[in-house]
């Protein structure tokens, strides 16, 4: 089970970074008080998005994260509406995806349904 990632964001994209993972389902939970200065995190089911505060944010040209949502068309609709990019992308085992840019420039792919088992 994967528990977390973490994506540098600039200090001024961090409260869009956020609205950003709760229209995926991600809530704002309390990192350690030592950490908290410099992170953000959200949780969502046992995994965790850490926004680290970063000046000069790295952000993978290719990589990206992938996530499952629970209702696909009224995610990509809430997306939408708050004015985020999202992008269809090809259909997979059955399911539709999408590209979604996030908040600092990270590529979240969104994903009615995981792949199946073969």
């Amino acid at each position: 089970m994967l528990q977390h990632v973490t994506l540098e964001v600039t200090p001024g994209d961090i409260d869009r970074s956020v609205e950003f993972w709760e229209l995926l389902g991600f809530e704002r939970v309390e990192p350690p008080a030592a950490l908290a200065e410099t992170f953000v995190w959200l949780e969502r089911e046992g995994t965790q998005i850490h926004l680290e505060r970063n000046p000069s944010p790295v952000v993978p040209p290719h990589g990206h994260a992938a996530v499952v949502v629970e209702d696909f068309d009224a995610t990509v609709d809430r997306l939408h509406e708050s004015g985020f990019d999202v992008q269809p992308g090809r259909e997979h085992w059955g399911a539709p995806r999408a590209k979604a840019s996030a908040p600092g420039g990270h590529v979240v792919e969104l994903m009615a349904s995981p792949p199946q088992p073969v």
